[in-house]
């Protein structure tokens, strides 16, 4: 049938890309629905194959609790595949040395009896599982003793053993079918998954006892290959617990076989302690550990049956793909590959953490640029609309009871608001408009020109009082766009700090760890935080012995010598783990330090004094030297000065920009009280890598730098904070070297000499009189001049603060240690 019209031209009517475009995803989706189908039929006949083995599988001779246990637990986890389990588990009890075909039927049909009415009554659910599996072999087998008049005490003791096993084969297999199937995403097996996933395959290699080809046993080849995968992935403690446990199993299911649990324990032993040395080397382990113990206990004819049996292992071992061995050891602790899969899901989280600051950064941004937005635009057109509103108020006030209003506002409508405008302006201009500065052209069209004019300032009072409000309003709304910029900065650098934290630095950490073990260091864990030159993080937990302070003398120089900079440690504390551990963090040393001393007085030598202080490392390679002089003196100016140091250290602590922190604070102060308050704040940010120091002097006297016999003031022309809404903050930048000594102090100090003096001159020449350069001293010896200067009176609260500025030096050289090498830092992330 040919298409109609309408059809082809809408066919035509589509691009060609887009017809490509169409196709290539319908063969995409095809291409997937065949993928997951092929995954889906694997999984499928692997399941299969496992429970053809474990229905053939039998220990003791005439036990086999392997089949319904694994029935049991497909039944909750995989019920689509159950009704081939269920025949796959038939077909290999046929095949089965002992003819338990009926019982296993049987077991399986009680099994879905039992398990039908249960759910009936409740929901069931795979805790269920054991205890079914357990009532319905004890049940079967029970009822066949007592139908052949065979019931004993032997036989009701074999029969609780079989359940029992099936019991608790039933709680393993619930634990190994998810991990060889898959089905559990999970980073990493515990050490109880792993023997219960080596007690499944054990229990499926039992299924293949009986087969030979040409003389080798299958089941013997197979757990010897068992064993070399496991001691190439684990090392000793897997390769022999895989050997311990494949050869307990095999051996309980041939009793001929009992000599298989010693052979392949130390066979697995031998082969992982030559993990190291790759395949070959732990194939040749398990050579020699089946070869020493077979020629101990074996004939001619078996020693070379198991030579054989082991170098077919050997062959099978060495044709494994590598993708294998690193599929298996990412899920073993404790490997290289079980560590990079947890580094890489650390990083996806952390990428995923960082990708979500960057985006609440950029909501802040927006938020600021809106704020910014409301206060800038429309400003004219707000003005005159406010101006219009002002005379509709006016004249509505004045006007409205007039009889000449209609002649004023309708028909000479420019000339009145000509002159309205005219007695605004001089109303505004403040010089005071009384009734005989009213013109006589206003006087002659207005019939009541001093009642408007009465009406026109009182109003002006009420506009003038709305403009202030909305002025504060809108530089309210500037410090807010503002903040919301500096919280936007500091949510973008926590980013960059995240990014940065999720480089792979698991190689770094294993050369630390090997260089620190080589001087015969107990190190218990590694972890390296940053690496980027002048801000190094590594936190280290070591064994320590009392008095002997490893971590400074040994690990701390170390570091130095492997990272080409000097490392120092910067928080050492005890370890949960119990006594004689403790977890170090080392930094980069700092190329400068500070050192500082105060001395102060409260006026009329009262205990407290309005001045505040302050002297920290901000954490990011800053030092802080701060001073506050609160209005007055006493209590309130006390409060007043700290709670100004306070909120500007956390608010520099957090990374917020040095400008936008006064602003803040000065709102803050603005906003506590209605009364005027203000405080003064010297602060100097000193860099300790570089010597670079920022000062922001607010309102605050002068501070002094000695070099030597010269002494630099520091000045700065800004207003208190506390005072008016909008503040101008000048920061004053000034390089720093070796040996300088810095002054700040608060007016009390610096105004001691009067008014007479020339206080600037004075100061230098009292400050380079003073020879100490202990800071502690210097700042007594300047306090006790100002006191002897006023004749022992103190005017005011006085503070001093004093910095001495040196270069660092660690307290132990760099350690040389033969071949350790420099490290590699990784690029840091823009």
């Amino acid at each position: 049938m040919q298409k109609s019209n309408k059809v082809q031209g809408l066919e035509q009517s589509v691009p060609v890309e887009a017809k490509r475009m169409l196709q290539g995803l319908q063969v995409f989706l095809l291409e997937n629905r065949l993928t997951q189908a092929w995954i889906i039929r694997k999984w499928a006949l692997l399941l299969i194959a496992t429970a053809f083995l474990l229905g053939r599988a039998s220990i003791l001779e005439n036990l086999s609790p392997f089949a319904i246990a694994y029935f049991a637990v497909i039944y909750y986890i995989r019920r689509e595949s159950v009704p081939f389990v269920g025949v796959a588990l038939v077909a290999g009890s046929v095949l089965s040395m002992p003819a338990n075909t009926g019982y296993i039927i049987t077991e399986l049909i009680v099994f879905l009896l039992i398990q039908k009415a249960i759910e009936k009554f409740e929901r069931s659910d795979l805790s269920f599982a054991p205890v079914i599996t357990f009532a319905s072999i004890f049940l079967v087998q029970l009822l066949s003793y007592v139908m052949n008049a065979n019931l004993t005490w032997y036989s009701l003791m074999m029969t609780g053993v079989e359940a029992v096993l099936a019991f608790i084969l039933t709680m393993i297999f619930i634990q190994a079918i998810p991990v060889l199937t898959q089905t559990r995403k999970k980073t990493s097996l515990k050490h109880e998954e792993i023997i219960c996933l080596i007690i499944l395959l054990a229990s499926v290699m039992t299924g293949t006892v009986g087969w030979h080809i040409y003389g080798v046993s299958v089941e013997h080849v197979f757990s010897r290959y068992l064993i070399l995968l496991f001691a190439l992935v684990g090392g000793a403690p897997l390769g022999a617990s895989v050997g311990v446990i494949t050869g307990l199993i095999l051996s309980l299911a041939d009793v001929n076989a009992v000599y298989q649990m010693s052979l392949l324990a130390f066979s697995g032993l031998l082969a992982g302690l030559l993990k190291d040395g790759g395949k070959w080397a732990v194939a040749l382990g398990l050579l020699l550990g089946c070869s020493i113990l077979t020629v101990y206990v074996g004939d001619q004819a078996s020693i070379l049956t198991s030579t054989w049996e082991t170098l077919l292992a050997l062959a099978l071992f060495l044709l494994t793909t590598k993708s294998v061995v690193q599929t298996l050891a990412k899920y073993v602790p404790g490997t290289q590959e079980n560590m990079k899969t947890h580094y890489d899901y650390a990083k996806r989280v952390r990428d995923i953490t960082a990708s979500r600051v960057e985006q609440f950064s950029q909501v802040f941004i927006q938020l600021s640029k809106s704020f910014r937005q409301l206060s800038e635009e429309g400003q004219e057109r707000k003005r005159e609309e406010e101006v219009s509103q002002f005379m509709n108020n006016v004249a509505g006030i004045a006007c409205s009871t007039c009889w000449k209003k209609k002649q004023c506002w309708d028909k000479q409508f420019y000339e009145t608001y000509k002159y309205m405008s005219e007695m605004m302006v001089k109303v505004e201009t403040g010089n005071g408009m009384g009734k005989k500065d009213i013109t006589q052209e206003w006087k002659r069209i207005c019939q009541k020109p001093e009642q408007v004019l009465d009406v026109m300032q009182q109003q002006y009072r009420l506009f003038r009082h709305d403009l202030r409000w909305k002025k504060q309003i809108l530089e309210s709304r500037q410090l807010v766009s503002e903040q919301l910029v500096g919280v936007s900065q500091v949510m973008e650098d926590l980013a960059k700090e995240i990014k940065r934290e999720g480089q792979e630095l698991y190689l770094q950490e294993e050369q630390i760890r090997s260089a620190l073990e080589g001087l015969g260091l107990s190190i218990l864990t590694i972890d390296v935080i940053n690496l980027e030159e002048g801000k190094v993080e590594i936190e280290i937990m070591h064994q320590y012995t009392k008095g002997f302070d490893e971590c400074r003398k040994i690990i701390g120089p170390l570091l130095s010598d492997i990272l080409g900079e000097n490392i120092a440690v910067k928080k050492e504390t005890l370890s949960e783990k119990g006594e004689g551990y403790s977890t170090v963090t080392f930094g980069s040393a700092k190329e400068y330090e500070v050192e500082t001393g105060i001395a102060g007085a409260a006026k009329g030598g009262d205990l407290l004094s309005g001045d505040s202080f302050s002297t920290a490392e901000l954490g990011n390679g800053k030092f802080v030297v701060a001073l506050s002089d609160g209005m007055g003196n006493g209590e309130r100016a006390r409060a007043e000065s700290s709670t100004a140091l306070a909120i500007l250290q956390q608010l520099l602590q957090s990374g917020i920009d040095e400008k936008l922190a006064i602003k803040s604070v000065n709102s803050v102060l603005l906003l506590r009280s209605p009364d005027e308050m203000y405080a003064t704040v010297d602060m100097a940010l000193i860099d300790l890598y570089s010597a670079d120091t920022t000062f922001m002097k607010i309102g605050s006297t002068p501070s002094f730098i000695k070099r030597g016999h010269e002494v630099i003031q520091i000045t700065a022309n800004n207003l208190p904070v506390g005072i008016i809404q909008e503040i101008d903050v000048d920061l004053v930048s000034v390089q720093l070297h070796p040996g300088d000594v810095l002054i700040m102090m608060t007016d009390g100090i610096y105004d001691a000499p009067g008014y007479a003096v020339n206080k600037e001159m004075w100061m230098k020449r009292v400050i380079g009189e003073i020879e100490t350069d202990n800071p502690q001293e210097f700042a007594d010896l300047l306090l006790e001049r100002i006191v002897r200067q006023q004749h022992g009176e103190i005017c005011d609260d006085m503070t001093v603060i004093v910095a001495s500025i040196d270069r660092y030096r660690p307290e132990w050289s760099t350690l040389r240690w033969p071949g350790v090498t420099r490290m590699e830092r990784p690029k840091t992330v823009s």
